[in-house]
């Protein structure tokens, strides 16, 4: 199976399996790397999400308690094939691994428990427990695919309204969740 895409461009896929394995042993690698400044690591992204199409490239979001500890490990992180790109959102860090243009992992790294953690891990969720806003959203991925093929910041810029729907949604969904958790109505 191959993994990634030219750097730039857009092509999905159907959903596969092998995703899970490449982000797990993604994890592994990180954690032996980071150890204590990695609070937490999730796959996040349509790969994480069953069912749905997906870009060949395998999101990872790290966690930490200070982006400083993690900056002073890019050389280490580089050697293993973790390139540090900048600062790609406020209040995050971006590193891919891939051959010079060639993507197949973008390791987000954000603070734990921020508003972007939570996006991401609230959104993977969500989608992964309502299908049927899960097969919409890969519908959307799908035809702006075959339109934006070689212009990804179009692509991006076209999903972004119904992701900002999906996240209002999952917010509100992690929220009932927590309140009924709280309340006892959930295992």
């Amino acid at each position: 199976m191959s993994l990634g895409l030219r750097r730039g461009t857009v092509a999905v896929e159907p959903h596969k399996d092998e995703w899970e394995i490449f982000a797990r042993q993604t994890i592994a690698q990180l954690k032996e790397i980071l150890q204590d400044v990695m609070v937490n690591a999730q796959h996040i992204g349509s790969t994480a999400v069953r069912g749905i199409c997906a870009k060949p490239i395998i999101d990872i979001v790290v966690c930490v308690a200070d982006f400083d500890q993690i900056l002073a490990l890019n050389d280490v992180l580089a050697e293993n094939g973790f390139i540090f790109r900048g600062q790609d959102h406020p209040g995050q860090y971006l590193y891919v691994c891939g051959d010079g243009d060639f993507r197949t992992h973008h390791i987000h790294v954000v603070i734990y428990d921020s508003e972007a953690w939570k996006n991401y891990v609230d959104m993977r969720d969500y989608l992964n427990c309502h299908p049927e806003e899960a097969r919409a959203y890969s519908e959307l991925k799908q035809s702006l695919a075959k339109r934006y093929p070689e212009d990804r910041q179009t692509y991006t810029a076209m999903k972004s309204e119904m992701i900002r729907e999906i996240l209002t949604k999952a917010r509100h969904w992690r929220e009932d969740l927590t309140n009924r958790k709280i309340a006892g109505s959930v295992p």
